[in-house]
């Protein structure tokens, strides 16, 4: 079996990592005015360069920053493009657990992002001779906490006008990203996985939208943005239902959106979360064309427990009843931490957990 020579890795991850508890504090420091926002960004320096030293010891080829700079996965990234503003009103649907997130407005014209988390990945970049990945949310995310209701209607009295401003301005940043360097690009969306739940659908009708008609337009914006990417940008796309310290937010099989979202999305992989029995069965990856790279989710970064090696593997022995082997890599479910918070695991369980995916893939695929 041959191994991956260039993403998506069979041995992959989704990006974010544990933050160290030094980290927290001292951006607990910084947040109080304690320390300066320099004093921060040296001890980031710091902690991302050993989590990047010891993404390469255990065998990973995709390295990230572990997403130690950020607060949320989402928001630190969408708030960046003109127009977009933080809203201090929760999203109302909650997670698992009962807590909820902040969510943003659109209120002004959406214009380019900032661009202050290029550094990011050009840390990145300068610190590791493997691949530097990197990840942001996905187009779609501006729009489907909200809907409509979080547009200004006197800024965008045409939803179409809307997406085409989305698509230029996300179009420009993964450009710029390129520029930088970035070759391995994800963009995380988890409306796909949230629109596999029958009461988030409803929901979704309730306002007015049609559940259908979102996945073709999430789909469409993706690959509308990364249509004149170059030829040696990799981008992969990664969907979960809701990873908030272990908590999650939707449940249901992948079979409602399968069939439209692998026809209307142009990505070179599917990180496709499947830990749990809130993912389904395999079924859906009949409808991957063979061009497209299913990276499953299988080992949870959610709860402490070690999975097993024949578990694991047995559970890739059952998806490819449906994908050929060749067709398939093995990550996380998740990243540990989408939120700086992180999951209920330790940085130990963390490290087992990648091992585990690495020494699996290396038995299954012959390498990593």
């Amino acid at each position: 079996m041959s191994i991956a020579s260039k993403p998506p890795f069979r041995a992959d991850q989704v990006g974010s990592l544990l933050r160290p508890q030094r980290l927290l504090e001292k951006r607990d420091a910084w947040r109080q005015g304690n320390i300066s926002s320099q004093e921060l960004k040296e001890i980031e320096d710091q902690e991302i360069s050993k989590v990047i030293d010891f993404q390469q010891e255990i065998g990973l080829k995709a390295i990230t920053d572990g997403e130690f700079r950020r607060d949320y996965w989402h928001l630190d990234f969408i708030c960046a493009f003109e127009g977009i503003e933080l809203n201090e009103e929760t999203y109302g649907h909650a997670f698992s657990g009962g807590g909820t997130v902040s969510t943003f407005k659109v209120a002004g014209k959406i214009g380019n992002n900032n661009g202050f988390m290029r550094e990011h990945i050009g840390f990145v970049l300068n610190k590791t001779k493997e691949v530097a990945k990197f990840c942001i949310p996905a187009p779609g995310m501006t729009f489907l906490r909200s809907g409509r209701s979080g547009i200004d209607r006197d800024i965008y009295p045409d939803l179409d006008e809307f997406w085409e401003d989305v698509i230029r301005a996300y179009s420009n940043e993964v450009q710029e990203l390129y520029k930088l360097g970035c070759r391995y690009l994800q963009f995380d969306d988890v409306s796909f996985a949230y629109l596999c739940d029958t009461n988030f659908r409803e929901g979704i009708l309730e306002r007015g939208d049609n559940p259908d008609e979102l996945i073709k337009i999430f789909g469409n914006a993706i690959s509308r943005c990364v249509a004149e990417k170059p030829s040696d940008m990799v981008i992969t796309t990664h969907m979960c239902r809701g990873n908030f310290q272990s908590t999650w937010m939707t449940s249901g099989g992948y079979e409602p959106v399968a069939e439209i979202m692998f026809d209307n999305l142009d990505t070179d992989g599917f990180f496709m979360e499947y830990d749990s029995d809130r993912a389904g069965g395999f079924e859906p990856l009949r409808f991957a064309n063979k061009n497209q790279t299913i990276i499953l989710g299988l080992v949870s970064s959610k709860i402490p427990t070690i999975e097993t090696k024949d578990e694991i593997k047995r559970r890739i022995e059952e998806a490819e009843k449906y994908i050929p082997i060749e067709n398939l890599c093995l990550s996380p479910q998740c990243g540990f931490s989408s939120t700086h918070h992180g999951n209920n695991l330790s940085i130990d369980d963390q490290r087992k957990k990648l091992e585990l995916v690495v020494e699996v893939a290396d038995e299954v695929w012959g390498g990593s």
